[in-house]
């Protein structure tokens, strides 16, 4: 896997790609409403990105910040366990990985887009420095 890539992992492309054509109703929701097209704040997100071993729901290679939204399934044991071990390594490659429930992006979404560009922001004033 080549650095200059970011660990882009192209042998889970395929799976990738069904992941894209298969999007939950929260993930088309921030998809449409916040990432696409350079909503936010100018950057470019792109939807289930193979990295190393996973596939990162959004991805911005510039800011390196990792998007992840979890469903009902994400409340089992053994679920968060892999992605404690998907955020470790992910986090290991210095992303910064923000968690959301498909409920809060569903029903509080300003507050999701409030997160996401306190983030977005942080990252530029730290650059700036």
């Amino acid at each position: 896997m080549n650095e200059n890539n970011q660990n882009y992992n192209k042998q889970l492309k395929p799976v990738a790609r069904k992941l894209r054509s298969e999007m939950t109703k929260s993930e088309a929701c921030l998809w449409k409403y916040v990432l696409k097209s350079r909503q936010m704040k100018g950057y470019t997100f792109n939807r289930q990105r193979p990295i190393g071993n996973y596939i990162a729901d959004f991805v911005c290679k510039e800011l390196k910040i990792i998007i992840e939204l979890d469903g009902i399934s994400h409340l089992f044991e053994e679920t968060q366990d892999k992605d404690r071990e998907k955020e470790d390594y992910l986090k290991s490659l210095g992303y910064v990985v923000l968690r959301f429930s498909d409920e809060e992006v569903l029903k509080d979404i300003r507050n999701v887009i409030r997160e996401i560009e306190c983030v977005v922001e942080d990252i530029e004033v730290c650059r700036s420095i």
